[in-house]
């Protein structure tokens, strides 16, 4: 009986636990987690269904106007339809030579439905990412066919426990070969400068281990013949011998 009830107990506890932390880790994510800075990336808002008795039927991201991207284009997604909203700016933006005038805020996605027990992807093209920012924040609305809502609008913060409802955070890393300097292209020759020094060692190794393996040849076939001759030698004295003696 006391053994049952420990066994309740703890099955009791790990359900608690299970329940408390998949809010946590089944919220909207933007993937990958990094794009560098100034670039054109392809995002995908990763939605997953946190119910079991209801179905996502739309979902809503917004870009930070603060952080304007003069360039938002959502994939064609089975099932679903797009909808991007636009504002102007009061500052029109230069881009390859263009000025641009509005840049989008919002896209919102309907038509579709993301079963209990199931995830889905958004995906997007966007840039030009900012240059002077260490990362972009995407609040997310995502709302079932009960009419419940999510809002996935807290912005995370560093040292502080993840919020209930956290928003898509974006890292933006430095651009590779942002000083000036190819590295893409001094690694390879560098690699292939070592990896030319090392297929000459062992081409090195490979002559000499060749030159002692022929040389060990050559004298086994000579022991070979030598004694050859010798047990010839020695059966025609065996036989002169007997023919001596009778």
């Amino acid at each position: 009986m006391k053994t049952s009830r420990v066994s309740f107990a703890a099955a009791l506890t790990a359900g608690a636990v299970l329940a408390l932390s998949g809010t946590a880790f089944a919220h909207v994510s933007v993937q990958p987690g990094e794009a560098a800075k100034g670039g054109y990336a392809t995002l995908s808002f990763k939605v997953p269904n946190e119910r079991d008795n209801a179905s996502t039927t739309q979902l809503e991201v917004n870009f930070p106007a603060d952080q304007p991207l003069t360039s938002v284009m959502p994939q064609e997604l089975p099932g679903w339809t797009s909808t991007v909203e636009k504002t102007k700016l009061d500052k029109p933006l230069t881009v390859h030579g263009k000025q641009i005038n509005e840049v989008v805020t919002k896209v919102t996605w309907t038509g579709g439905k993301i079963e209990p027990g199931k995830f889905q992807q958004f995906p997007v093209s966007v840039g030009k990412l900012p240059e002077n920012a260490d990362k972009m924040v995407f609040k997310a609305i995502q709302t079932y066919d009960n009419n419940e809502v999510v809002r996935w609008i807290e912005e995370p913060k560093e040292g502080a426990p993840e919020p209930q409802t956290p928003a898509p955070v974006l890292k933006l890393t430095a651009a590779k070969g942002g000083d000036g300097h190819n590295d893409s292209a001094a690694k390879p020759a560098a690699d292939g400068a070592k990896n030319g020094d090392a297929k000459a060692a062992k081409d090195e190794k490979d002559g000499h281990d060749e030159a002692a393996k022929s040389a060990s040849d050559t004298t086994a076939r000579t022991l070979g013949i030598v004694g050859i001759v010798v047990g010839l030698a020695g059966v025609a004295f065996g036989i002169a011998s007997r023919r001596r003696a009778s």
